[in-house]
């Protein structure tokens, strides 16, 4: 398949999955960007949710998330909350009624027909072939992986079987190893 032809898929596919963003946010007052920063928020860890995490991981301006975010703490589906080491850096958290939206409408319905229609061995095909083309792209231009920490090298899995960063020096949960971090290393 020619590189071209590949890049028109996907495109298409990108656009089609944002049709049914703004189908799902516009039932809740929400724009694309809002309900993508709720849904990163929602599966992050501590060290990937502030406002400057949020920004990398969309490749959004500043302005963009900042104004989103002061949307979803007023209606209440984000929280903000003051680092306890740092008063200059302001952690996110989705409010209990951000995770029952979030329940709602990711993904959204548009995806989830397509989805009901394929069978599992496609879905999986599907999967494994977008996974290595998301890698390939965060590879070939340096991007950071935003990987969830129980692939990441820093992860270690000691002989009690609890785990332990090595890069933030901290035990993990296994809540921890499932969520997305912006120091993920592969």
């Amino acid at each position: 398949m020619n590189t071209i032809k590949l890049y028109k898929s996907v495109e298409r596919l990108s656009e089609l999955l944002k049709v049914g963003a703004r189908k799902a946010g516009a039932e809740h007052g929400l724009q694309p960007v809002q309900l993508e920063i709720l849904h990163y928020l929602s599966t992050c860890n501590k060290y990937s949710d502030t406002p400057m995490a949020v920004t990398e991981y969309l490749g959004q301006t500043k302005g963009t998330v900042s104004q989103s975010i002061k949307t979803l703490v007023l209606k209440g589906l984000v929280e903000k909350i003051a680092d306890e080491n740092d008063k200059r850096t302001t952690h996110l958290a989705v409010t209990a009624t951000g995770i029952a939206l979030l329940g709602e409408v990711i993904p959204s319905e548009l995806f989830v027909n397509a989805c009901d229609q394929l069978s599992e061995s496609n879905k999986e095909q599907i999967s494994q072939a977008l996974n290595t083309l998301l890698k390939a792209i965060i590879q070939t231009n340096n991007m950071k992986t935003f990987g969830v920490c129980h692939s990441c090298k820093h992860n270690r899995k000691l002989e009690d079987g609890s785990y332990y960063c090595n890069l933030v020096k901290v035990p993990l949960t296994l809540n921890d190893i499932s969520l997305i971090c912006r120091e993920h290393e592969n």
